[in-house]
């Protein structure tokens, strides 16, 4: 029996380790529906359920994990240094599957390269860890329910024209291109906002519909010496749509070639064909076509990448490499779905644009409202349409998602999840990244599931509820590169500083953008006052900029407390054995931190509203 026979038999013992559900035309009820077992949708109904909240998954292909491994785009990017929530854990397992981190940077796009098989193989597993949590397989969305502006659940169908209803408390959208908004009613953006709407400078002035390129994926494999595994000559194909997608100009030198195709290089000799310069990027929108209709205009990409692999077969000379035939159960090989860059984006109770994200304390504080995090520059892809305007990209610093991104402006009962939160055009470009999306989808879940439990709809949920959940669940809520969650005194230092109270240094650098916290570094007395003007605007700035001490910081605690809190201090020093007695010694910013959050307790005294300011 061969290896891929025994995966295909070894998935199906999975389904029904997650009672897949299948029968004709029922109806099921549950607390929490996640429409799409997406990259978003796989953690949203993962951690849902995780906080014992009945949760159901619906999902179209036969895989869990949407684009890093139903479509294919198995090599990920960024947040290598950010080692957050269920990203970090997803992570993890793969190390332990391969044999460490090093077994895993296999190509140059990334650190984390991977089948993708593999990836759904622990993406199942995880879930069906989760007793809360079923999977029901083989279902697209036809429709939502509603009952006036909340949603109450979903219609799905399957090929054979079965249909089944599910009827959940709170609805998450995690499809690929934003299906389940666009049917609840909700207000979405498709293609480019205009400079006048999102404020963005580098945003075109004049708005259009223009989406990012998509990509249908294949995983290619070396067979080794004298094998030749060229695949059929496609239909219409023309290859000069390929000449030049190696890094030379000269497509003939295989040494160049072969640096193309190390790209995406994975584990066990594989291939991640996803390569954007006359490669298999496609112009098509379909995102306003029905389920049927989409099926058949997304034709052309995969016949593009069909294309591009006999291009590599017979024109670049690698015969020896062709489609893998332990990864995707399709007739052709190719990923079961396509890479999606940029669907429908949600209008949500607030709006992410690139200007939060340069100015993160300048303008309207949206970080206070963290809950998942990123620092990959905005990326886009738009090679295969010429009508697109040119952008230049500003560089930016790693960023957080503010959690009113999730949440539709009127409609309730639904949260959104994957790559259809409410960002502009310009900075989905960063937002859309798989482990992102991830972390985005994790904090979904837990809205959806504090929903639930307290009874709330979901923007009513408060935000510090959501954020320090997140928290427990070792996710970042700022992206500090210096501070991780095997600190012990990480929640304290996320706390204050998505609170605002002490601040990060944000840079753009290379592929990975980052935002420092200096924990060990020390503060001055004006920037710790201004840190506590920002949660409390009567507070009077200090005019000093000697060093802050222990005694000082007793000062402008008593002052901002109205109490004396001397004593409270010593008693913290000694419980959390710092042993730092010596008034006149500086405190470190590790040290303020923890003050400051056991002192002011800002999750626990302040609210803070969607747009990020104190209520």
């Amino acid at each position: 029996m061969s290896g891929f026979k025994i995966k295909l038999i070894a998935s199906c013992l999975i389904f029904l380790s997650l009672n897949v559900f299948a029968a004709k035309g029922q109806t099921r009820q549950t607390s929490v529906l996640v429409i799409g077992g997406t990259t978003g949708g796989t953690s949203a109904g993962i951690q849902s359920a995780r906080m014992h909240v009945p949760t159901i998954i619906v999902e179209e292909t036969p895989w869990l994990g949407g684009m890093i491994t139903a479509a294919g785009v198995s090599a990920t990017d960024g947040n290598h240094e950010l080692y957050s929530g269920i990203w970090e854990e997803f992570r993890t397992k793969l190390r332990i599957h391969y044999g460490g981190a090093a077994a895993l940077a296999t190509g140059w796009v990334s650190y984390t390269q991977f089948e993708p098989h593999v990836g759904d193989q622990i993406f199942k597993s995880m879930a069906g860890a989760e007793k809360q949590l079923s999977v029901i397989y083989g279902y697209h969305l036809t429709g939502i329910l509603k009952k006036g502006k909340k949603v109450t659940g979903a219609i799905f169908e399957n090929e054979k024209r079965e249909h089944l209803k599910i009827l959940a408390e709170v609805v998450i959208d995690a499809t690929d291109l934003g299906d389940g908004l666009a049917m609840a009613g909700a207000a979405y953006d498709l293609g480019m906002e205009s400079r006048s709407v999102t404020g963005e400078a580098c945003a075109p002035e004049k708005a259009n519909d223009i989406i990012q390129d998509l990509t249908w994926a294949a995983i290619l494999k070396d067979y080794g010496k004298g094998a030749d595994k060229t695949i059929a000559k496609p239909l219409k194909y023309n290859p000069d749509l390929y000449r030049g997608a190696c890094t030379s100009a000269d497509d003939a030198m295989l040494n160049d070639c072969q640096k193309m195709l190390n790209y995406g290089r994975l584990p066990n000799n594989k291939f991640m064909i996803n390569w954007p310069n006359k490669g298999n990027d496609i112009y098509l929108n379909v995102v306003e076509m029905d389920w049927s209709h989409r099926k058949k205009a997304l034709q052309p990409a995969r016949d593009k990448t069909l294309g591009f692999i006999y291009y590599i077969q017979t024109e670049l000379g690698f015969k020896q490499i062709g489609p893998a035939d332990d990864e995707f159960p399709t007739a052709d090989q190719l990923a079961l779905v396509p890479y999606h860059r940029e669907g429908r984006r949600l209008r949500g109770v607030t709006r992410l644009t690139i200007t939060d994200i340069i100015d993160r304390y300048g303008g309207q504080p949206l970080f206070r409202t963290g809950i998942s995090v990123g620092d990959y520059p905005v990326d886009h892809h738009h090679g295969c349409n010429l009508n697109t305007p040119e952008i230049r990209f500003p560089a930016v610093p790693s960023f957080n998602i503010p959690l009113g991104a999730l949440i539709p402006e009127l409609i309730d009962g639904l949260v959104v999840a994957d790559k259809a939160i409410s960002v502009s055009n310009i900075i989905n470009g960063a937002t859309r990244l798989q482990p992102c999306v991830l972390l985005t989808g994790q904090a979904a879940g837990v809205v959806a599931a504090l929903s639930v439990k307290n009874k709330q709809q979901v923007r009513e949920i408060n935000i510090h509820t959501v954020q320090q959940a997140l928290l427990d669940a070792k996710a970042y809520l700022m992206p500090l590169i210096d501070v991780n969650p095997d600190d012990k005194e990480f929640q304290a230092i996320q706390r204050v500083a998505v609170s605002g109270i002490l601040k990060a240094k944000g840079e753009s650098f290379q592929w990975a953008n980052r935002s420092w916290f200096y924990p060990d570094s020390t503060v001055t007395v004006n920037v710790f006052s201004e840190g506590l003007r920002a949660i409390d605007s009567n507070f009077a700035t200090a005019q000093d900029n000697s060093v802050l001490t222990l005694q000082k910081a007793e000062e402008l605690f008593s002052k901002f407390l109205r109490k004396d809190v001397k004593s409270q201090i010593l008693e913290l020093w000694k419980s959390r054995k710092m042993h730092k007695t010596d008034e006149n010694l500086p405190l470190t910013r590790r040290e303020l931190s923890v003050l400051a959050d056991e002192l002011i307790r800002p999750f626990e005294t302040r609210k803070v509203g969607f747009d990020g300011n104190w209520n």
